[in-house]
């Protein structure tokens, strides 16, 4: 069914694996096609409540395959025509997503492999795990979402730093600027990661979803528009199973199960 990924389904946790590891999982055309149609996927299946992104091979991502993009082109191919057709339109299904989404990261985490990365709503690096802006070294700017998350994860002059110098970060100093959330032994990334997503995956989805929505929109809002986002958030959230079967847990002084309804 793919060609360019793993996808599996258990649990309530769907895990898409990035499987180009001869190129270090760099993206191509038919990656990001597969990509957004397993997510397209997970999004429609309401029994899966969380997803798990990870790589295979030596690392989690190179970013762009180079050489598949200079090769599909006529010329000098535009890159922000690339841009928008793939990353673009990746990055923006990822942070659209209801679901939570965990990073499992290891070895490079470069260029528009960090974009994705830092579109992941949970990030969890292995020690292996190096982060590199990267994209100066090739006389381009930051993309995929890279300008957009990197200064509001770990501040604007660390981010002018990583984007200018393109120097890579390694996974403790990543967790101490906030760029990772955890940092675990290679050897733990998986079993971590998996154990995080099955913990999202027992929660409310629907207020994992509007948590997610309202923080990103936060980052574009008022304190205005974001109190009435909070309010119309919680008109949907109050309807939900979930909260019924939340507060009967919490007067009844036992643990809530949650079905993601």
């Amino acid at each position: 069914m793919y060609e360019t990924i793993l996808f599996e389904k258990r649990r309530g946790v769907a895990t898409i694996s990035l499987n180009r590891p001869k190129v270090l999982n760099a993206f191509d055309g038919r990656m990001h096609e597969e990509v957004r149609k397993a997510l397209d996927e997970v999004a429609d299946d309401d029994e899966v409540r969380a997803i798990v992104l990870r790589g295979e091979g030596r690392g989690f991502s190179a970013g762009a395959d180079l050489a598949q993009i200079i090769e599909s082109s006529d010329g000098d191919p535009d890159l922000g025509q690339y841009l928008r057709e793939t990353y673009s339109r990746l990055v923006t299904r990822m942070t659209a997503m209801e679901k939570p989404i965990i990073g499992a990261l290891h070895g490079p985490v470069y260029g528009a492999g960090l974009g994705i990365a830092l579109a992941c709503d949970l990030r969890i690096a292995a020690e292996s795990a190096k982060f590199s802006v990267a994209f100066i070294k090739i006389g381009l700017m930051p993309d995929a979402g890279v300008s957009f998350f990197l200064p509001r994860i770990v501040g604007l002059a660390r981010a002018m730093e990583m984007s200018m110098l393109g120097e890579p970060v390694e996974a403790e100093e990543a967790q101490r600027i906030g760029l990772v959330n955890r940092v675990v032994p290679d050897d733990e990334l998986v079993d971590a990661a998996n154990a995080l997503a099955g913990r999202l995956a027992a929660m409310p989805t629907r207020a994992l979803g509007r948590i997610k929505q309202s923080l990103y929109a936060s980052f574009e809002s008022n304190l205005e528009s974001a109190l009435e986002a909070e309010a119309q958030g919680q008109t949907l959230c109050g309807y939900t199973n979930d909260h019924r079967e939340g507060v009967a847990a919490f007067f009844e002084k036992r643990a809530a199960e949650f079905t993601g309804s």
